[in-house]
């Protein structure tokens, strides 16, 4: 009985459990519901709050959205009216100047047509009038005819002998003061240049002649020279092309030939012999064999000398030799390499003037003369030769023409070829750069004075200043003041076409008149 009720006691006590359990169970679960329950409509307040408030955000921002945009249709419409205004404005005073213009050009046709009307009736009047001074003419005509006894061929030969003598006054008059204009504003500038450039410049001159000299320790050694039969001084001649003239000459022998290059190599082996002392035909084949050698190294040294001076590269290396080659030719005595590195130099210094190529002009004035380094060995001019060269080794077309124009040959067709006959004539005419014989220069006085006595009208003519100037007498009675302008410009012309000279000649026509009457 007691087990019993402990047992039932269990039960009851775990059954209490179990129903307490189930009984929190629900409750909790309730409560939870409960707060659920409330935290769900709480969101749901808050959501409906937050649409609430959307809602009228948005209604806000549509109100001010709409007020915008009323605000610039009103304020476009304001704008597209007042533009619309402005045309109007704009198209009626355009209409009103068309309005003017129209006017102004119908009055502008009446006035034509008024003037029409008066220039027709005056062509009809002068039309009448042109009638009437034509038979006055015919009528002066045959008066004048009657009165001066002349036909009126004769007359009007004798009008334009008058109109012609006009004219050449005229054309003299305006010659000269052409000439004195651009004088006056060449002159100027081209001393400028040229005296900038001549002081920039200053080259050294040598005289050279068509004879080499070489010194001899004795009168003895010309027998060696000579040899047995004369076999060593045959050889050397026949070896070099020089001729060896030996007896005038105390302890000299004397080199003389027209190619420098020939006498510059058998001076080289005359003296080589005359140190070695053995002289003979076998000795003299081997002298000038090292003497032709060493003279083609000393060409080629001078050519790249002489370019490195003037600070021209690229020139090809048989013109390089050739440059060199003109070391040993001369002209009027003046050293032809010397010469066209004066040239080139003067060149340089002229472009630089002018704001030309330095470095095409140095090259022109350079290669200029390059034909002489050849023209003992080919025809042709050395203006000629020298443009073959040029072309044959690629130069341009400015070097070309500069070479081809530098004595006036061809017209020049760049600055550079004018500053290259420039510069040309500049280191020809400079105060002891060149000689000339005596030969030369009274042949040259003379073809001056035949040149100004072949002209009409020429009394006497003399050569003056070391051919410098030509003064030319004229008939007064066959030459008037103004005939004296163009026969001085014809002189001028006449002596550039046929004379070669240095510098400039100054042609001076002088016309004098004399009246002699005596008292009795």
């Amino acid at each position: 009985m007691g087990k019993v009720s402990i047992t039932l006691m269990l039960i009851i006590v775990l059954v209490a459990v179990i129903v307490t359990a189930a009984v929190t169970y629900l409750v909790a679960n309730a409560i939870r519901n409960a707060k659920d329950k409330k935290t769900v409509e709480n969101a749901e307040n808050k959501a409906r709050k937050i649409y609430d408030d959307a809602l009228k955000a948005a209604e806000e921002k549509k109100r001010e959205g709409l007020l915008e945009i009323k605000e610039e249709s009103i304020k476009a419409k304001n704008e597209l009216d007042r533009e619309i205004k402005d045309r109007r404005a704009e198209a009626q005073r355009f209409e009103r100047r068309v309005q003017q213009k129209e006017e102004s050009v119908e009055k502008k046709l009446d006035a034509l047509e008024k003037r029409e009307q008066s220039l027709t009736a005056r062509e009809e009047d002068l039309a009448k009038k042109k009638e009437v001074i034509s038979k006055l003419n015919e009528q002066r005509l045959q008066e004048l005819e009657r009165i001066s006894g002349l036909t009126s061929e004769q007359a009007k030969d004798y009008l334009l002998k008058i109109v012609e003598d006009d004219v050449k006054h005229e054309t003299a008059v305006l010659i000269k003061e052409m000439e004195n204009k651009a004088k006056e504003e060449a002159d100027k500038k081209a001393k400028e240049y040229v005296i900038s450039a001549i002081q920039k410049c200053a080259a050294d001159h040598v005289s050279e002649a068509a004879i080499s000299v070489v010194q001899l320790p004795s009168d003895e050694m010309k027998g060696r020279i000579i040899g047995r039969e004369g076999r060593n001084i045959k050889t050397l001649e026949t070896m070099t092309g020089v001729e060896l003239i030996i007896d005038d000459t105390p302890e000299a022998v004397v080199l003389s030939g027209f190619d420098p290059i020939r006498r510059e190599v058998a001076r080289i082996a005359l003296e080589r012999l005359i140190v070695d002392g053995r002289i003979h035909p076998a000795r003299i084949e081997e002298a000038v064999e090292k003497a032709r050698k060493e003279v083609e190294t000393v060409m080629k040294e001078e050519g790249e000398a002489a370019c490195l001076d003037v600070g021209v590269h690229g020139i090809h290396p048989e013109l390089v030799r050739l440059l060199g080659k003109m070391k040993f030719r001369t002209s009027y005595g003046q050293n032809m390499l010397r010469h066209s590195v004066e040239v080139a130099q003067l060149c340089g210094l002229l472009a630089a003037e002018l704001g030309l190529d330095v470095r095409v002009a140095k090259r022109a004035g350079l290669l200029h003369d390059i034909g002489k380094a050849v023209d003992h060995e080919m025809e042709g001019s050395h203006v000629q030769l020298g443009t073959e060269l040029c072309r044959k080794y690629k130069e341009s077309a400015t070097v070309i023409n500069a070479v081809e124009a530098h004595h006036g040959d061809v017209e020049p067709t760049s600055l550079i070829a004018c500053i290259v006959q420039a510069a040309d004539a500049i280191s020809a005419a400079r105060p002891g750069a060149r000689r000339e014989t005596l030969e030369t220069y009274t042949t040259r006085l003379k073809q001056l004075e035949d040149i100004s006595n072949s002209f009409k009208g020429v009394d006497k003519s003399f050569a003056i200043q070391a051919g410098r100037e030509i003064r030319v007498m004229v008939v007064p009675e066959q030459i008037t003041d103004d005939d004296m302008v163009l026969l001085a410009r014809d002189i001028s012309k006449k002596i550039e076409d046929e004379l070669e000279y240095p510098g400039q000649i100054k042609v001076s026509v002088i016309r004098e008149s004399r009246v002699v009457d005596y008292a009795k």
